[in-house]
C-alpha cells in the first residue's frame, strides 16, 4: 500500500485540494510540505504529536518536511477554536518557547542535510513593512471571503480583534515566503485551518502562477471540540517535566473504549494488518488493546524504558507487580488536603476538599473521610480508580 492510500485507511485526512496531484506528490516522495506550530507553551502538546507523526510517516515515504515555527505569528494568535483573545506573550516567551518546541521536535524528526528542516517565521514576518504587505499581500484577499471563515464567524459575536483579524493573512504569506525560499508545494495542518490555508494557496497562485495545494488531518477524539489532551488537570504534555510518562502512558490507557482503534491507526506505526486482526479480537480485550496504545506512544514520545517503567506502575496501581510512581513532597503539616495538592493530585485545596467529601480519595486501602487525616511517608493516595500516587515526605 502505497503512502496516500495508508493515509487514508489510517483516517488522517480530512480534506484536500487537488486529491490527484495530492496523491501523485506523496507517492512519489515528491511533497516538500510544512506544518506550523504556534510557541503558546514550552512544550509540546498531544494535539501537536499527531501532527508529528504525520510528518514522520512522510518523511519516511520520502518526502521532506518543514517545520514551520511561529515566533511571529505567535506576536499575534490564531483565533481558530478559540472563544476569547490569547494572552499576549512577550518576545521572550515567545523566543523560549521555541527553543524548547525544537528539542522535542528532534526525537520525532529527522534533521539535517536533504531531510527535515526547522525555520522560524520571525525572521521574514517581523521585518515586513505595514504598507509594503498591504500592497502585496492585502490586496490579494476580500473582506468578505474572511468573513466567511468559520474560525472568524465564530467569534464574530463575542469580539473578533482587528489583530486575529490578520492571521489569516500572516499564514498565508508563511506558505508564500516558503514556496518562493524552499519550494513547499503542500501545506498540511487541523481541519480547523481549512480557510487559512487555502488562502495560502491562492495567494501563492495569485502571485506566481504556481499551483500550491492543501491536505488537513482529522482532529482525532473532535467530537466533543478540542478534546485531545485535555484531562481534570490540563492538557497532556510532551516534557515529562509537565506530564510524567506515567500520566501519559495513563491518559491514553483510560481513553473511552470508542476511541482506542482510532488512536491505533492515527498515532501508532503499528502495521495495518495487524490492527485489522485486533478489530477482530473479542469486545472482553478492550483493556489490552489499550495497554498496547498506551505503551506504543510512550514509547514514541520518552523511549522504550520509560514506557516499560510506566507500564509496570500501572499494573502495579491495579494490584499486579511493579512499583508505582512515587513523589517526593514537602508540606508544614503532612494531612490529606495539602498533600493531594503538593502531590499535583488536586490543583486546590477546595478541589481537594470536595472529592474527599464526595467519597474520591483512599489512603492506601481505606476511603478518606476526615479532611484532617493525616498521611505518612510511603502511603499510598488513590484518586478514584485512575489515579494512584505513593508519596514520600522529605
Amino acid at each position: 500500500m502505497e503512502i496516500y492510500e495508508e493515509l487514508v485507511e489510517r483516517g488522517l485526512i480530512a480534506q484536500v485540494t487537488d486529491e490527484k496531484e495530492i496523491r501523485e506528490l506523496i507517492n512519489g516522495g515528491g511533497a516538500r510540505f510544512y506544518i506550523g506550530f504556534d510557541p503558546t507553551a514550552d512544550s509540546l502538546h498531544v494535539g501537536h504529536f499527531m501532527a508529528l507523526c504525520l510528518m514522520k510517516r512522510l518523511q519516511m515515504a520520502g518526502n521532506k518536511p518543514v517545520v514551520l515555527l511561529g515566533g511571529g505569528t505567535g506576536y499575534i494568535g490564531d483565533p481558530s477554536g478559540r472563544t476569547d483573545m490569547r494572552a499576549m506573550l512577550t518576545p521572550e516567551t515567545i523566543q523560549h518557547n521555541c527553543e524548547c518546541f525544537k528539542v522535542q521536535m528532534e526525537r520525532f524528526i529527522e534533521f539535517g542535510e536533504d531531510k527535515a528542516i526547522i525555520v522560524n517565521n520571525a525572521d521574514w514576518l517581523l521585518d515586513l513593512k505595514y504598507i509594503e504587505l498591504l500592497r502585496e499581500v492585502g490586496a490579494c484577499f476580500t473582506v468578505n471571503n474572511m468573513l466567511r471563515a468559520e474560525c472568524y464567524k465564530q467569534r464574530m459575536e463575542k469580539g473578533l480583534s482587528f489583530l486575529e483579524f490578520n492571521y489569516m493573512i500572516m499564514q498565508a504569506y508563511d506558505f508564500y515566503h516558503l514556496h518562493e525560499v524552499y519550494g513547499c508545494n503542500m501545506e498540511f495542518g487541523g481541519d480547523d485551518q481549512w480557510s487559512n490555508m487555502l488562502a495560502g494557496t491562492e495567494l501563492i497562485r495569485r502571485k506566481t502562477g504556481d499551483d500550491a495545494y492543501a491536505m488537513t488531518i482529522t482532529l482525532l477524539l473532535n467530537s466533543e471540540g478540542k478534546k485531545m489532551g485535555k484531562t481534570a488537570k490540563g492538557a497532556v504534555w510532551l516534557d515529562e517535566n509537565k506530564t510524567t510518562p506515567y500520566d501519559f502512558y495513563q491518559y491514553w490507557r483510560n481513553i473511552d473504549d470508542a476511541d482506542v482503534t482510532k488512536c491505533l491507526k492515527m498515532l501508532t506505526f503499528i502495521p495495518l494488518e495487524e490492527i485489522h486482526e485486533m478489530e477482530k479480537w473479542d469486545p472482553s480485550r478492550i483493556n489490552e488493546k489499550k495497554e498496547i496504545l498506551a505503551f506504543e506512544l510512550t514509547k514514541l514520545v520518552h523511549g522504550e524504558e520509560k514506557a516499560t517503567l510506566a507500564q509496570k506502575q500501572a499494573k502495579a496501581a491495579f494490584g499486579g507487580e511493579g512499583e508505582l510512581p512515587s513523589k517526593d513532597i514537602s508540606v508544614e503539616t503532612p494531612t490529606i488536603i495539602p498533600v493531594l495538592v503538593a502531590a499535583g493530585i488536586c490543583s486546590s485545596n477546595g478541589e481537594a476538599r470536595r472529592l474527599i467529601q464526595q467519597g474520591g480519595v483512599s489512603i492506601n486501602d481505606t476511603k478518606v473521610t476526615d479532611i484532617n487525616a493525616p498521611v505518612n511517608s510511603g502511603d499510598v493516595l488513590h484518586k478514584g480508580k485512575k489515579v494512584h500516587i505513593k508519596v514520600n515526605l522529605v
